[in-house]
């Protein structure tokens, strides 16, 4: 995730009322399907359960009511201002809740937290695609630490989800683009619930997830109608 400039205050996130219709409930099928090709290690929640439980955040009101914060930089990301290549597609735009990462005060100069929260029955970011319309569509969830609290907290190794290791990204301070987002080394782990993902259910980036509707100036976006 991403939040290259701005400071961190829930308050300046205003709540906007939309209306969503009711999303559909996840079927047999589809729970079958997600969690064909995953393995939940004991006491993970399945791909499945995870969506049960993320599903109400469709509606971005929801998240912000529950105290998800919308990416005060306000950035679409997109493979490329990783330095990867384009054809890997686009993250999106990310809502994360400050307390689960750990998040007390404005980058210094780069964002930094004391959180070890893991838990993707409630995510602590929630990652939308915007629409042609101006609302967003939620497409993944993710977990966030920081590398050096982890290690700190007795980890040799990064956390790992269903048997995978999260992502580990470092900012090369040789090249001109910014690897980490503005943030200092950190882990985190991606899970592509709402739009299917050819890259894998666990990559970082989605070939079927645009940033092409993204306003960079407009201060808020309604909730999707889904």
């Amino acid at each position: 995730m991403s939040s290259r400039s701005g400071t961190l205050v829930a308050s300046a996130i205003a709540i906007i009322t939309t209306t969503a219709a009711p999303t559909a409930p996840l079927t047999p099928a589809e729970a079958a399907r997600i969690d064909a090709s995953s393995f939940p290690a004991p006491g993970e929640p399945s791909l499945a359960e995870i969506r049960h439980a993320t599903e109400r955040f469709r509606n971005v009101n929801v998240a912000l009511a529950e105290g998800y914060i919308r990416d005060p930089a306000n950035m679409c990301e997109t493979a490329e201002m990783t330095r990867q290549p384009q054809k890997l597609g686009a993250m999106g735009l990310h809502y994360f809740r400050p307390d689960m990462l750990g998040i007390t005060a404005p980058p210094n100069p780069r964002v930094d937290g004391t959180g070890t929260y893991t838990d993707f029955a409630k995510p602590a970011v929630l990652v939308y695609e915007p629409q042609a319309d101006g609302s967003l569509e939620l497409i993944a969830v993710e977990n966030l630490v920081f590398a050096k609290a982890w290690k700190e907290a007795g980890h040799d190794a990064p956390p790992s989800f269903h048997g995978v290791p999260w992502d580990t990204m470092i900012d090369d301070p040789a090249t001109p683009a910014d690897e980490a987002h503005n943030f200092e080394p950190h882990h985190d782990r991606h899970v592509w619930l709402y739009r299917e993902n050819p890259n894998g259910v666990f990559a970082q980036f989605n070939p079927r997830v645009t940033c092409k509707h993204h306003n960079p100036d407009a201060p808020h976006q309604h909730a999707s109608g889904q």
